[in-house]
């Protein structure tokens, strides 16, 4: 066991970093690339049964911007602080020719102790549950299903669910896990008021782990143009969202007890920023906009970078797990500090 190997419910990661899901993971070169980095997953893009989430691929749009939002080249060296914002849409390829390619990957990526992950978009609840079923007969070895892709609203109707009811959630959580008995994921919307009380309910559903959280939705005017930029809304993430996720991870942690594993994506760069998510919670990290705009470098980075920190802190990763987490207080629970106030006031 090395330092950096973590538990996700039954399954033992080699080390906390995956590759998230999207254009970077869409075909097989591009998972085997990924694959060597020595992530310890790589999650493929995203499919269903929708023509039209197909379709919307052919108008996917990007753009990456710095924290002034000015537009920035797409050369694959952005700077910390980038925001990207886009528009996407699903996998272009027939479930079977897909599922067996993955099942090939899979078992190259088990010989270096890493996994490959299909990622199923919900649309119709029983092709999901049936797609499912086929992913756990062909062999392979974990499953992501993605309820809260932020793309959901904008897409044609029925095409993306982007669920938010708890009750929804606990019901198409309990229908996946009683059609499989692989690790499930759950891949849920930041788009809501209680991200904690939709993880409940996928623990209540029977789900392995969680995936919090997906990106916003975002709308941005272009001031050379007067247009919106990208000519429609977009999903949007960056560092930004980094305490945003990692709160509500803390936050689920606290309600849901330090057994069920979390894993985090949106707002993590780098080794560090995988290592505030375990201090908040995560067993994992699900790195996807800073791979698709910096590079598969990224992750191998990310892996040098984390171990770097937890051997620098003579620690490893299940000792960091929710450190932070479980000291957080409430601020009633904080000392007084009396005039304090008065060093960060400007006329003090």
């Amino acid at each position: 066991m090395s330092r950096l190997t973590t538990p996700v419910a039954a399954l033992t990661l080699k080390n906390p970093v995956i590759c998230g899901a999207g254009e970077h993971t869409m075909t097989a070169r591009a998972i085997e690339a990924a694959l060597a980095t020595g992530a310890a997953a790589v999650v493929a893009k995203s499919t269903n049964e929708s023509l039209a989430a197909k379709q919307q691929l052919d108008k996917t749009d990007y753009a990456l911007l710095d924290a002034a939002w000015n537009r920035l080249p797409w050369d694959f060296e952005p700077p910390a602080d980038a925001i990207l914002m886009g528009r996407s849409g699903l996998l272009q390829r027939d479930f079977e020719p897909w599922l067996d390619e993955l099942v090939r990957l899979d078992r190259s990526a088990a010989q270096q102790d890493a996994y490959v992950i299909p990622s199923l978009i919900l649309s119709d609840l029983d092709q999901c549950v049936a797609y499912a079923q086929q992913i756990e007969q062909a062999g392979l070895r974990v499953l992501e299903v993605n309820i809260g892709a932020p793309h959901g609203e904008e897409a044609a109707k029925g095409a993306i669910r982007l669920e938010r009811g708890a009750e929804r959630i606990e019901m198409i959580t309990r229908r996946l896990r009683e059609a499989t008995s692989l690790p499930l994921w759950i891949k849920l919307t930041g788009q809501s008021e209680d991200v904690v009380a939709l993880a409940e309910a996928t623990q209540r559903g029977g789900a392995d782990s969680v995936v919090m959280m997906g990106r916003f939705m975002g709308f941005l005017p272009d001031l050379e143009t007067g247009a919106p930029l990208l000519g429609t809304s977009a999903a949007i993430g960056g560092g930004w969202a980094l305490p945003l996720t990692a709160r509500w991870l803390m936050m689920t942690r606290r309600r849901l007890g330090r057994d069920f594993p979390l894993i985090a994506t949106n707002g993590a760069r780098n080794g560090l920023d995988v290592a505030r998510f375990l201090l908040a919670g995560a067993s994992a990290t699900e790195m996807t906009s800073a791979v698709f705009t910096g590079g598969y470098a990224v992750l191998e980075r990310a892996i040098e970078e984390l171990d770097a920190y937890v051997a620098r802190r003579g620690v490893s990763v299940c000792e960091l797990l929710g450190q932070a987490a479980d000291q957080v207080q409430t601020y009633q629970e904080q000392a007084s500090r009396p005039g304090h106030w008065e060093r960060f006031a400007p006329l003090s």
